[in-house]
């Protein structure tokens, strides 16, 4: 019995290392600053993780869609980020339609595409623990 929980233990163990390094294949947002410029325009600070490792595998853009899918903004990351990890950039003159109500924000990597984390900002929540909206 000893023996089976063991190996239990040992493969839980493993599969969570595992899927912890694989996760960081893709690339995840770690938190987001949305600040409103003017009526509609938006600022949005983005600070994004991923185990860049050179320009063969490194986060390579970062989205703001709305709930229909809608990419409203995008910021292209234009080289890797190795020893800078998270890294933030900016992207603003990002136009929120009236009436939006939150936005969705992703990131991606020249290898596996999306399947990080993302953040949903909702503007009628000033701060939460992934963002934060300033008016």
């Amino acid at each position: 019995m000893k023996y089976w929980s063991f190996i239990f233990c040992l493969f839980f163990a493993s599969s969570l290392y595992a899927d912890g390094q694989a996760s960081l294949n893709y690339a995840h947002v770690q938190s987001v600053k949305a600040v409103e410029m003017s009526k509609g325009s938006w600022c949005f600070h983005v600070a994004v993780r991923h185990n860049d490792e050179g320009w063969e595998h490194y986060a390579d853009a970062w989205q703001v869609i709305d709930d229909q899918g809608v990419i409203l903004g995008e910021r292209v990351l234009l080289h890797p980020h190795v020893n800078e990890q998270p890294f933030t950039r900016s992207l603003c003159g990002v136009q929120i339609p009236v009436g939006t109500e939150s936005v969705r924000v992703r990131a991606k990597c020249n290898q596996h595409g999306f399947g990080g984390k993302e953040v949903i900002v909702d503007f009628s929540v000033a701060n939460s623990e992934d963002y934060s909206v300033i008016r």
